[in-house]
């Protein structure tokens, strides 16, 4: 049972019915309020959460589920982590403490969670093309009441994916469908883009204002009918055609184009949403909001930092930061950030190039201190590979550092644009592996698989900060090709991590414990696992042998025949996909070599695995100390029978 408290009007709604029926417009100001409050009392407590975008569109997602006919009507939510507000309407106000939390409710829509949520929504850009979808089926199927609203902004507007949705949707002008374009002037980081910093790109203010008084003067018309429409239409053609010098975007697209408007007007929003319903084709409403709105920490803040902030206090702002008694292990992200403006300072080469997310894998460093060689490229992961593969074209050496999950939505341009031609462009892949609280959308499950298939690619991982760092200094030395380093989010194992850089030899792993009983294969941080494992079994009176292979492909094969000539049982230990994966190379190699052996491969089962802390998500796929104690324990057949086991018998 939630200890948060509602305020006397959200407690009486639990779905966007009651909205609709218990309240008039007058009331929406103050629903608008106490759900603002809600969100912030419960995620300055809980922490785990994002913050600042769902406070940015209280007043929109109020306003849409006062005036549409929810969940007949669809929404959809783009990013997601704008959807916190709208959770909380649709029937979640009660679960909404467990959000991101194991057994508990999604960051982010989820299409099994909740019939309001009518798209995934976890990454970004995807709603203009998936709302079109369903208004052309809708329309097909002769639904034409159906209204379709994509709520698309917090950086996602960046994306190429969502131009190619508004082109498209353009064309159907049967299709009953709003975009609203919700612009808060940042993402995580500050949005970057030439689409940004010229508006007139999206809106020239003269002519939006002069049509914004006859919108006005129309509105106030009690029911504005079709001739009136037409009268609005052919007065805007002709103003657009004499006083504005360069066209709107969106309207060049066949979009009828309203705004910008307050997006923190819920009156006003409401009666602006209720015309555009009786609109007929592809409609845009920009909107104008404020990230964080609401909170002044963070209106006055740093938008990076408010965005997931933990837990904090809401009355003074302060975030809470939990003081390690002694010092601890940097995370994987600022290892690259320092390493990456190291290796920078000894070769004049090397760029660093992100879609978006600089602070998120600590580019930001190298943008401070060389500016003019570190690139953040928008939410844009096609893009940011294929101009990486420019740069190397042209004998730059870009380390192109985009999460593990995002990654997956370059696909092509990797195989392509970079192996296909044998560049020499360094991936590191943050966030591989399991994440924690944002779920089945953002792990890093996939790319060891994904990147093996790859010919010319070299993939490695690291078992701790020294070797990231060595891997890092590798990948940058003539004629590596393309080469991939994957690591996971969170702190590394060392505290003593600034050593000196050499050079590791492709395809070259490194025994780590010599044993008799049994092998253990590991590659990247779950070695550290394996090292725990064997600590506890060497207590046990099991001889294990460690091997930390570094490199998936090439695979280190002196090693495999070492192992696969001594040993008929092995483990391997992965923190990705097994379908595919690190073991799946493992037995290839055997089964290629005609050895046989008795292998277990312990990693991410082929299922989606959802959200929880990072050690839970370890626990639950099966790769941690313990699970990897157990299976050592059963293949060797190293039974203890406990206290329970004996009275029973």
């Amino acid at each position: 049972m939630s200890k948060f408290k509602p305020g006397n009007f959200l407690d009486q709604i639990d779905i966007p019915k009651d909205l609709r029926d218990k309240f008039s417009k007058e009331d929406l100001p103050q629903v608008s309020a106490e759900l603002r409050q809600f969100i912030i009392d419960v995620i300055s407590e809980i922490g785990n959460s994002h913050f600042g975008a769902s406070l940015g569109v209280i007043e929109l997602t109020v306003a849409l589920h006062y005036v549409f006919n929810t969940p007949e009507d669809i929404i959809v939510w783009d990013v997601g982590h704008q959807a916190y507000g709208h959770k909380i309407l649709t029937g979640r106000r009660k679960q909404f403490h467990t959000n991101r939390s194991k057994g508990g409710i999604s960051g982010f829509p989820k299409r099994s969670e909740s019939v309001y949520d009518t798209f995934g929504v976890g990454h970004s850009s995807t709603s203009v093309s998936a709302v079109l979808g369903m208004a052309v089926a809708n329309n097909y199927k002769g639904d034409k009441n159906i209204q379709h609203v994509a709520i698309i902004g917090d950086g996602a507007m960046t994306a190429g994916m969502a131009f190619e949705g508004i082109n498209h949707a353009g064309l159907e002008k049967e299709a009953n469908l709003i975009v609203i374009l919700n612009d808060n002037g940042v993402s995580i980081d500050p949005r970057v883009g030439a689409l940004i910093e010229d508006s007139t790109v999206i809106t020239t203010r003269p002519y939006q204002k002069v049509k914004d008084g006859i919108w006005k003067l129309f509105g106030s018309v009690p029911k504005i009918g079709s001739d009136a429409q037409r009268i609005v239409a052919k007065v805007s053609k002709m103003l657009k055609g004499a006083s504005v010098k360069q066209g709107n975007l969106f309207e060049s697209l066949n979009f009828k184009y309203y705004g910008p408007v307050d997006g923190h007007d819920v009156i006003r929003l409401t009666k602006i949403l209720e015309d555009l319903k009786d609109i007929p084709g592809p409609k845009i409403l920009h909107c104008i909001t404020r990230k964080g709105a609401g909170f002044k920490y963070s209106e006055e803040g740093n938008p990076a930092k408010w965005h997931a902030p933990g837990v904090f206090n809401k009355e003074t702002g302060e975030i809470v930061k939990i003081v390690p008694a002694s010092p601890e292990p940097p995370k994987y992200q600022d290892v690259f950030g320092h390493t990456i403006v190291e290796l920078a300072e000894l070769n004049p080469k090397i760029m660093g190039v992100t879609p978006a997310m600089p602070s998120g894998c600590s580019l930001n460093i190298m943008m401070s201190a060389m500016p003019d060689r570190a690139f953040d490229v928008g939410i844009a992961e096609q893009h940011a590979v294929t101009f990486s593969a420019g740069l190397s074209v042209e004998g730059m050496l870009p380390f192109c550092n985009i999460y593990s999950t995002f990654m997956q939505r370059a696909y092509d341009q990797v195989l392509h644009d970079v192996a296909l031609q044998n560049l020499n462009v360094v991936f590191c892949l943050d966030r591989a592996g399991v994440v924690g609280a944002d779920g089945a959308t953002h792990h890093g499950a996939y790319d060891l698989a994904y990147m093996r298939c790859i010919p010319n690619m070299t993939i490695t991982a690291p078992m701790n900060e020294e070797e990231l760092r060595n891997l890092m200094y590798t990948g940058q030395l003539p004629n590596k090709g393309p080469f991939t380093i994957r690591y996971p989010r969170g702190k590394g194992v060392m505290t003593d991590w600034k050593t000196p850089m050499k050079e590791i030899p492709i395809g070259k792993g490194r025994k780590v414990n010599n044993g008799d009983d049994m092998a253990i294969l590991t590659i990247g941080h779950p070695g550290n696992f394996a090292q725990e494992a064997i600590k506890e079994l060497k207590e046990m009176g099991a001889s294990v042998a460690h091997y930390d292979m570094r490199f998936v492909k090439p695979i280190d094969e002196t090693i495999l025949h070492e192992v696969f000539s001594k040993f008929d049982k092995v483990i391997t230990v992965e923190d990705g996909c097994l379908m595919g994966g690190f073991g799946s190379a493992v037995i290839e190699f055997m089964v290629d070599q005609k050895y046989k052996a008795d292998i277990t491969r312990l990693g991410i089962p082929d299922e989606y695995i959802q959200q929880g802390t990072q050690k839970e998500l370890w626990d639950e796929c099966g790769f941690d100390k313990k699970a990897i104690v157990k299976k050592v324990k059963d293949t060797l057949g190293l039974g203890f029978i406990d206290e329970g086991e004996a009275v029973n018998s």
